[in-house]
C-alpha cells in the first residue's frame, strides 16, 4: 500500500541539486505530487510530496547518497495527499517599504482581521545594507470580500508602506 510523504530538504545553494533528488525517487519508483523549490539568501529548500510503497526510514536511506553528497539536511513527514483540491486566490498584495521589524506580523494581522487567507507569500530584502528595502507579494482569498481587504491596505498605507491590491480574474479564456 502507497502512503504520501512531505520531502524537506534544505541546503546551500549549488549547481544540480533537483535532478539526482528527483532520480534517486523515480529510480526507486516513487510518485512526486506538488513540489516547491526556492532559494533563500544564498540557501536552497525543496518541499515535495512523494507517494510511494516505502516506509519513513527506507525513504530516508534512499535518499542518503544524494544529501550526503550535497550536504542536504532532510526532514519526512507522513501526510495525506490532498491533491487536486487547490484553493484558487483571487487577490493579490504587493508592499513595499524600508525594512524594519514588525513588517510582516503588522501586515499579514491586518489582512487576516480583514478575511484575507493566504495561499502564497514571498519576500526578499533589496536595495542596499545602508537602505534596505522589504518586498512582500501576497496571493490569497477574500473570505469578506475585497472591499475588507481594501480597507486594510489602506490603514496599512497610513504607517508609510508601500502597498497595493489587486484582484486576480479567474476567468480565463
Amino acid at each position: 500500500m502507497s502512503s504520501w510523504f512531505m520531502i524537506t530538504l534544505v541546503g546551500e545553494d549549488q549547481a544540480n541539486i533537483v535532478a539526482p533528488v528527483t532520480q534517486a525517487l523515480f529510480v526507486a519508483n516513487c510518485h512526486l505530487g506538488e513540489s516547491s523549490m526556492i532559494r533563500l539568501g544564498g540557501n536552497f529548500t525543496v518541499m515535495m510530496m512523494v507517494q510511494t510503497d516505502k516506509d519513513e526510514s527506507q525513504l530516508r536511506e534512499l535518499l542518503k547518497p544524494v544529501t550526503d553528497k550535497l550536504q542536504l539536511r532532510l526532514h519526512v513527514d507522513a501526510i495525506k495527499g490532498h491533491l487536486h483540491q487547490h484553493k484558487n486566490p483571487d487577490v493579490r498584495i504587493s508592499l513595499f517599504c524600508a525594512d524594519r521589524a514588525g513588517i510582516v506580523a503588522q501586515a499579514t494581522g491586518s489582512l487576516a482581521e480583514a478575511g484575507l487567507d493566504i495561499t502564497d507569500l514571498e519576500s526578499d530584502v533589496g536595495g542596499t545594507e545602508e537602505k534596505p528595502i522589504y518586498i512582500m507579494h501576497i496571493e490569497g482569498m477574500a473570505q469578506k470580500g475585497v472591499e475588507a481587504l481594501e480597507k486594510a491596505v489602506e490603514r496599512i498605507a497610513n504607517d508609510g508602506i508601500d502597498i497595493r491590491l489587486s484582484p486576480i480574474d479567474l476567468l480565463i479564456g
